[in-house]
C-alpha cells in the first residue's frame, strides 16, 4: 500500500481543523453534521515536488495513475464553491473530481457525484488503487458526496463551504459509516495518451 502520504500527513498534523460534513452539488442544499471528523490540512505542494514524495517514500505507481494524484494535490488548498468547476472559481466535491480527470486525461465526467457513480465501473474497496473514486452519503443517501483516492486509505477532496481542498483518512469513523462504493473511470486510447504525456512532463 502506498506509504507516501504518511510524511504529508505529519509535517500538517498542527494545523488540524475540524469540518463539518461534506455537501453535493448545484441542486443539493448543504447539511453540517455535529459529528465531522478532524480534518488535517496538508500543505500545498508543485507537482515535481509531489513527485518526489513517491520516490523518496521509495513507492511507484504503476501506469498513469501517478499523473491523477499529482494533479489532484497539486489543487490542495483552493477553496469549496458550490457548483464550482474551476481553479479560478473553487470547486465542490464533484467539479473537483471532474476537474482533476479533465485536466490530467481531457475526460469530461458527469457533473453530479451521483451520475459520476453511476457512469464509472464498480470496483471492491479492497481494489481501490491510487486514481479511483471513492463515494459516501453524507446526505442521507447514496453518492452524496466524491473524493479521489490517494491510496494507504487517504482520499482528497473539496469538502463544503468554508473549507478547502485537503486530505482525508477513510478510516476515520465518520467516513467509514458513509462509505458509499468506490468506482474505476475507464480510460480510451486517447486518455491514456494524454495520462502518459502528463505522467513524462511532471517527472
Amino acid at each position: 500500500m502506498p506509504r507516501w502520504i504518511f510524511p504529508l500527513l505529519i509535517a500538517a498534523a498542527c494545523s488540524q481543523a475540524a469540518i463539518a460534513a461534506p455537501t453535493e452539488t448545484l441542486a443539493e442544499a448543504e447539511v453540517a453534521s455535529p459529528q465531522a471528523p478532524v480534518s488535517v490540512s496538508v500543505p500545498v505542494k508543485s507537482e515535481s515536488a509531489v513527485m518526489r514524495s513517491f520516490e523518496q517514500a521509495g513507492h511507484t505507481v504503476a501506469g498513469n495513475t501517478s499523473a491523477l494524484v499529482t494533479t489532484a494535490m497539486g489543487f490542495i488548498g483552493l477553496r469549496y464553491r458550490r457548483g464550482g468547476n474551476s481553479a479560478e472559481t473553487g470547486f465542490d466535491c464533484s467539479g473537483f473530481v471532474r476537474a482533476v480527470y479533465e485536466k490530467t486525461a481531457g475526460l469530461v465526467l458527469p457533473r453530479r457525484a451521483k451520475d459520476q457513480a453511476a457512469s464509472t465501473e464498480v470496483i471492491d474497496k479492497r481494489d481501490l488503487k491510487p486514481g479511483d473514486l471513492v463515494f459516501f452519503n453524507t446526505m442521507r443517501h447514496a453518492f452524496s458526496h466524491v473524493g479521489v483516492y490517494l491510496g494507504d486509505g487517504k482520499f482528497i477532496h473539496s469538502p463544503r463551504t468554508g473549507q478547502q481542498v485537503r486530505v482525508e483518512d477513510m478510516q476515520a469513523s465518520y467516513w467509514q459509516r458513509r462509505f458509499n462504493g468506490a468506482r474505476r473511470v475507464a480510460l480510451d486510447g486517447d486518455a491514456v495518451a494524454r495520462l502518459s504525456l502528463a505522467q513524462s512532463l511532471s517527472q
